[in-house]
């Protein structure tokens, strides 16, 4: 498992919702928020995780390989979602159907190329990394959600480096499959 992937790819998925969890946590307690949030990412990591091993048996490592071009392509055409908080009285859905609404496209295009050539074991301890993290940023943006100056930051910088860390994390899985190195061998 390579920690710094992993994190690199759960921030810069998750960054422009970092930005939704300021208004979320300004709105509902902090522990529906953070159940609403872990239940998100269980759910779209394990979607992630079991098409990467469907695709696993069926295709080989190395043309895996071009699924590094979905965070490319993601990064390179982008569709800002507007965000509009909900007032309804089940923050836990909220939080969770916000989460699916703004990030499942980029959680799986992200997560699908890192995970798919990833044990059950390694999985496993993706996802309590993945979880411990997220605890930890969610108390961090709490925190910090009283501070207009970080809010006004992260609206007015928060994509482009969001997006040139899609870029780098396919351009790492095109080139940790094997694939570059299978196409110069072809050719």
């Amino acid at each position: 498992m390579n920690l710094t992937l992993i994190t690199i790819t759960f921030l810069t998925v998750n960054l422009d919702f970092f930005v939704i969890l300021l208004f979320l946590c300004q709105h509902f307690a902090l522990r529906d928020v953070l159940i609403g949030y872990l239940m998100g990412l269980l759910i779209l990591m394990t979607g992630a995780f079991l098409i990467g091993q469907t695709l696993q048996h069926f295709l080989p490592e190395w043309l895996l390989g071009l699924l590094g071009l979905i965070p490319i392509w993601t990064a390179l055409h982008d569709r800002d979602e507007e965000f509009q908080i909900s007032t309804q009285r089940r923050p836990i859905l909220t939080t969770l159907l916000t989460y699916l609404s703004v990030c499942a496209g980029c959680n799986l295009s992200l997560f699908l190329p890192v995970l798919a050539n990833q044990s059950w074991i390694t999985f496993s301890l993706t996802i309590v990394y993945i979880g411990l993290l997220t605890i930890l940023i969610v108390f961090l943006i709490n925190w910090i959600r009283q501070f207009q100056p970080v809010q006004s930051l992260i609206r007015r910088w928060g994509e482009t480096p969001m997006k040139i860390c899609y870029i780098g994390i396919g351009i790492y899985v095109l080139f940790d499959s094997g694939l570059v190195h299978h196409l110069i061998t072809f050719i």
